[in-house]
């Protein structure tokens, strides 16, 4: 078993330990258990610490921590392999471990906060790297009005510089285990670790925390969203992160408004002039396309070959299939009697107008297909296909001389 070093002193950064076991791993990974560690290993929503462990010759890069009784450090080795005996020195990446357990006590306190003012459990928690989040129950709409009553509050607690204190019990006493926000759960095995604010909040946790409210910092509440019909997302950060993520946004948002024609505040104000102009646009490109498409349409019309009485258009697109499946369509619905076979990189499109009878464009598409290879399918009025073994123009040179047989 791993002593916990980090559970007799969250601030303790530095320590010795004797390695118990060594595993290698591939591409250069290696795998320490040592007797005792500063390192916190994942979990609880809580990552593993990073840091460094050095021994004479060799030194570990420390990138995961995982385990519960025994606890594997995992990194990259530089230098020779360590030998299971050797005394190692341990050293934390203190600002990645002082800013979790900011994040850890800030989610105490929003958690405890949310639960206070609307009966809202947290179902969940994870720290990430420039945030952090839980899941709520919410019965409703949550709205910014709801989030903003509950973060002036958990920052009012947070300025009252409460101690954060934790306690340790082979188990609990009937009034404290009746007083904790969350229940324990079934499998929790002693020692329990109870993490309690003062008049604020009593929990059983095994994360690391600050010792006072005052550390955490800035509390803010970044995004919410719904997950499910009643499990509320809330993204947040605290302290440092806080800031660092607040101003990646504002940046955003200052940048964005200097993009815009009109850069007065307030964004959303500017976005919606931007839409109503995209919007614009878009009718009159659809206009301009239906034009284009007329006189296009009018021009293969011209040259159209006729079988039997229908004139058949044959043309190699350079457009994707999308657009001249559009056109395609266009062409046979606005000309009666008319049959359209469509060419371009990789595809094919058939059509014909409803009128047109005696004739079925994925009956042709397949007699194609058997010649040239790749699939597709459709109907009798449209049919499209793809991975041809032939160049586009070849394609239709056999669609067409199929369709002259059938006609």
């Amino acid at each position: 078993m791993t002593v916990k070093l980090f559970y007799d002193d969250a601030y303790l950064r530095e320590a010795s330990a004797v390695i118990r076991d060594v595993k290698l791993k591939e591409g250069g990974e290696i795998r320490l258990l040592l007797d005792r560690t500063v390192f916190y290993p994942e979990g609880g929503g809580q990552p593993s610490d990073r840091g460094l462990i050095e021994g004479e010759g060799f030194r570990i890069e420390v990138t995961r921590v995982s385990g519960k009784d025994e606890i594997w450090h995992e990194g990259r080795l530089e230098g020779r392999t360590p030998a299971i005996g050797e005394k190692v020195e341990l050293r934390l990446d203190w600002g990645w471990r002082y800013g979790n357990m900011k994040q850890h006590t800030g989610q105490h306190i929003l958690s405890a906060v949310l639960k206070d003012l609307y009966g809202s459990s947290t179902t969940g928690f994870q720290i990430f790297e420039d945030y952090s989040k839980i899941e709520i129950d919410f019965d409703g709409e949550l709205t910014w009005e709801h989030i903003l009553k509950a973060e002036i509050e958990a920052n009012r607690i947070v300025s009252s510089d409460l101690p954060v204190l934790i306690e340790t019990y082979e188990e609990l006493p009937g009034e404290l285990r009746d007083s904790l926000r969350k229940s324990l759960p079934e499998k929790l095995k002693p020692p329990i670790r109870i993490v309690s604010i003062p008049g604020v909040d009593i929990i059983a946790c095994g994360g690391t925390h600050v010792r006072s409210t005052r550390e955490v910092g800035l509390i803010k509440v970044l995004r919410f969203y719904r997950k499910t019909r009643n499990i509320w997302r809330i993204e947040f950060a605290c302290g440092g992160r806080a800031l660092e993520y607040l101003d990646t946004l504002l940046q955003d948002y200052w940048r964005s408004l200097d993009e815009m024609p009109n850069k007065n505040r307030p964004l959303t104000e500017r976005i919606r002039e931007l839409k109503g102009e995209l919007e614009k646009l878009e009718k009159e490109k659809v206009e301009l396309r239906k034009e284009m498409w007329r006189w296009k349409a009018e021009a293969l019309l011209s040259r159209a070959e006729e079988l039997g009485g229908v004139r058949v258009v044959s043309t190699v697109e350079s457009t994707g299939m999308k657009d001249a499946q559009a056109f395609a369509v266009y062409l046979v619905d606005k000309n009666p009697g008319t049959v359209a076979l469509i060419a371009g990189r990789n595809y094919v499109i058939f059509a014909r107008n409803r009128d047109v009878k005696g004739v079925s464009m994925n009956v042709l598409l397949r007699e194609v297909l058997k010649e040239t290879g790749g699939g597709g399918g459709g109907s009798e009025v449209l049919a499209r296909g793809g991975g041809f073994k032939a160049e586009p123009g070849r394609v239709l040179e056999i669609a067409l001389r199929k369709l002259k047989k059938d006609t």
